[in-house]
Protein backbone atom coordinates (compact mmCIF):
# COMPACT_ATOMS: atom_id res chain seq x y z
CA UNK A 1 0.00 0.00 0.00
CA UNK A 2 1.24 3.29 -1.27
CA UNK A 3 -0.21 6.30 1.49
CA UNK A 4 1.29 9.58 0.67
CA UNK A 5 1.12 12.78 2.24
CA UNK A 6 -1.89 15.37 1.29
CA UNK A 7 -4.19 17.07 1.16
CA UNK A 8 -7.83 17.31 -0.26
CA UNK A 9 -8.33 15.61 -3.76
CA UNK A 10 -6.68 17.87 -6.14
CA UNK A 11 -4.26 19.60 -4.06
CA UNK A 12 -0.93 18.35 -4.73
CA UNK A 13 1.75 19.85 -2.39
CA UNK A 14 5.52 18.84 -2.56
CA UNK A 15 7.01 15.74 -0.53
CA UNK A 16 9.99 14.00 0.11
CA UNK A 17 9.01 12.02 -2.92
CA UNK A 18 9.26 14.66 -5.49
CA UNK A 19 12.85 15.25 -3.95
CA UNK A 20 12.22 18.84 -2.58
CA UNK A 21 12.71 18.89 1.03
CA UNK A 22 13.01 22.20 0.81
CA UNK A 23 9.22 22.53 0.35
CA UNK A 24 8.41 20.97 3.89
CA UNK A 25 7.33 23.31 6.52
CA UNK A 26 9.79 24.18 9.45
CA UNK A 27 8.61 22.10 11.91
CA UNK A 28 10.98 19.75 9.82
CA UNK A 29 8.84 16.97 8.01
CA UNK A 30 5.34 17.99 8.21
CA UNK A 31 3.75 19.95 4.70
CA UNK A 32 2.79 22.99 4.88
CA UNK A 33 -0.43 22.55 4.16
CA UNK A 34 -1.01 19.89 6.70
CA UNK A 35 0.74 22.13 9.09
CA UNK A 36 -1.58 25.16 7.78
CA UNK A 37 -4.73 23.43 8.64
CA UNK A 38 -4.21 21.80 12.03
CA UNK A 39 -2.71 25.37 13.44
CA UNK A 40 -5.90 27.31 12.43
CA UNK A 41 -7.82 24.60 14.17
CA UNK A 42 -4.67 24.29 17.72
CA UNK A 43 -4.12 27.59 18.02
CA UNK A 44 -7.99 28.82 17.98
CA UNK A 45 -7.72 26.93 21.63
CA UNK A 46 -7.78 28.95 24.52
CA UNK A 47 -3.96 29.54 25.79
CA UNK A 48 -2.84 26.92 23.24
CA UNK A 49 0.63 26.68 21.70
CA UNK A 50 2.61 25.20 19.61
CA UNK A 51 6.35 24.26 19.42
CA UNK A 52 8.71 21.84 17.62
CA UNK A 53 8.63 18.20 19.00
CA UNK A 54 11.38 15.34 18.62
CA UNK A 55 9.82 14.93 15.38
CA UNK A 56 7.09 17.20 13.48
CA UNK A 57 5.19 20.07 15.35
CA UNK A 58 2.96 19.42 18.50
CA UNK A 59 0.08 21.82 20.02
CA UNK A 60 -0.03 21.97 23.93
CA UNK A 61 -1.82 23.88 26.76
CA UNK A 62 0.06 24.32 30.06
CA UNK A 63 2.43 21.77 29.16
CA UNK A 64 0.58 18.79 28.01
CA UNK A 65 0.34 17.89 24.29
CA UNK A 66 -2.90 17.47 22.66
CA UNK A 67 -2.07 17.08 19.15
CA UNK A 68 1.17 15.77 17.30
CA UNK A 69 1.84 15.82 13.90
CA UNK A 70 4.61 14.08 11.76
CA UNK A 71 5.96 12.49 8.98
CA UNK A 72 6.62 8.60 9.27
CA UNK A 73 8.65 6.87 7.00
CA UNK A 74 8.27 3.05 6.39
CA UNK A 75 11.83 2.31 7.26
CA UNK A 76 11.20 4.13 10.68
CA UNK A 77 11.29 2.08 13.78
CA UNK A 78 8.66 3.85 15.57
CA UNK A 79 5.24 2.36 16.67
CA UNK A 80 3.62 4.44 14.10
CA UNK A 81 5.62 2.92 11.33
CA UNK A 82 4.68 -0.41 12.76
CA UNK A 83 1.22 0.04 12.84
CA UNK A 84 0.68 -0.06 8.73
CA UNK A 85 2.55 -1.41 6.32
CA UNK A 86 3.64 1.68 3.57
CA UNK A 87 6.49 2.55 0.93
CA UNK A 88 6.07 5.96 1.35
CA UNK A 89 6.12 8.56 3.98
CA UNK A 90 2.54 9.12 5.72
CA UNK A 91 1.51 11.77 7.74
CA UNK A 92 -0.15 11.35 11.31
CA UNK A 93 -1.29 13.38 14.04
CA UNK A 94 -1.87 11.90 17.06
CA UNK A 95 -4.79 12.89 20.12
CA UNK A 96 -6.22 12.25 23.03
CA UNK A 97 -9.85 11.09 22.88
CA UNK A 98 -12.53 11.05 25.54
CA UNK A 99 -12.56 7.63 26.90
CA UNK A 100 -15.81 6.69 25.67
CA UNK A 101 -14.62 7.23 22.17
CA UNK A 102 -11.03 5.66 21.87
CA UNK A 103 -12.03 1.94 20.95
CA UNK A 104 -14.83 2.54 19.19
CA UNK A 105 -12.15 5.32 17.05
CA UNK A 106 -9.45 2.20 16.90
CA UNK A 107 -11.64 -0.42 16.21
CA UNK A 108 -13.28 1.44 12.84
CA UNK A 109 -9.81 0.82 11.40
CA UNK A 110 -7.78 3.21 8.53
CA UNK A 111 -6.99 5.82 9.14
CA UNK A 112 -7.61 5.64 12.60
CA UNK A 113 -5.21 3.10 14.55
CA UNK A 114 -3.49 2.99 17.47
CA UNK A 115 0.15 4.57 18.24
CA UNK A 116 0.90 1.86 20.90
CA UNK A 117 1.02 4.15 24.06
CA UNK A 118 -1.38 5.82 26.34
CA UNK A 119 -4.76 4.34 26.98
CA UNK A 120 -6.62 7.46 25.16
CA UNK A 121 -4.02 8.24 22.53
CA UNK A 122 -5.53 7.39 19.21
CA UNK A 123 -3.54 8.06 15.65
CA UNK A 124 -5.05 9.41 12.36
CA UNK A 125 -3.43 9.09 8.96
CA UNK A 126 -3.54 12.43 7.31
CA UNK A 127 -4.60 11.82 3.25
CA UNK A 128 -6.47 13.16 0.28
CA UNK A 129 -9.75 11.16 1.94
CA UNK A 130 -8.82 13.28 5.25
CA UNK A 131 -12.10 15.03 6.78
CA UNK A 132 -10.93 17.93 8.03
CA UNK A 133 -14.10 19.04 9.33
CA UNK A 134 -13.40 15.84 11.59
CA UNK A 135 -10.21 16.88 12.32
CA UNK A 136 -10.92 19.65 13.65
CA UNK A 137 -13.89 18.08 16.43
CA UNK A 138 -11.39 15.69 17.03
CA UNK A 139 -8.65 18.00 17.45
CA UNK A 140 -11.07 20.22 20.09
CA UNK A 141 -12.03 17.12 21.95
CA UNK A 142 -8.57 16.20 22.98
CA UNK A 143 -7.84 20.15 23.69
CA UNK A 144 -10.69 19.88 26.41
CA UNK A 145 -9.49 16.17 27.40
CA UNK A 146 -6.07 17.79 28.38
CA UNK A 147 -6.70 21.41 29.32
CA UNK A 148 -7.69 22.65 32.68
CA UNK A 149 -11.80 22.39 33.14
CA UNK A 150 -11.81 25.93 33.78
CA UNK A 151 -10.05 26.52 30.03
CA UNK A 152 -11.92 23.52 28.31
CA UNK A 153 -15.18 25.01 29.69
CA UNK A 154 -14.48 28.26 27.33
CA UNK A 155 -14.38 26.18 24.43
CA UNK A 156 -18.02 26.17 21.98
CA UNK A 157 -18.77 23.40 21.64
CA UNK A 158 -21.76 21.66 19.83
CA UNK A 159 -24.38 20.65 22.67
CA UNK A 160 -24.31 16.85 23.30
CA UNK A 161 -26.25 14.28 21.85
CA UNK A 162 -30.29 13.68 23.34
CA UNK A 163 -28.52 9.87 24.00
CA UNK A 164 -25.27 11.59 25.66
CA UNK A 165 -26.76 13.69 27.80
CA UNK A 166 -27.01 12.74 31.61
Amino acid sequence: MTLECSVPPGTSIPSYRDGNLAAMAGSGDVPPLIEDRLRAVCLGLPSAYEEPAWTGIRWRVRGRTFAHACTVEADNPTSHARVFATDGPVCVVTFRAPAEEVAGLISSGFPFYWPGWGANVVGLVLDGQTDWSEVAELLTDSYCVQAPKKLARLVDRPPAHPAQAS
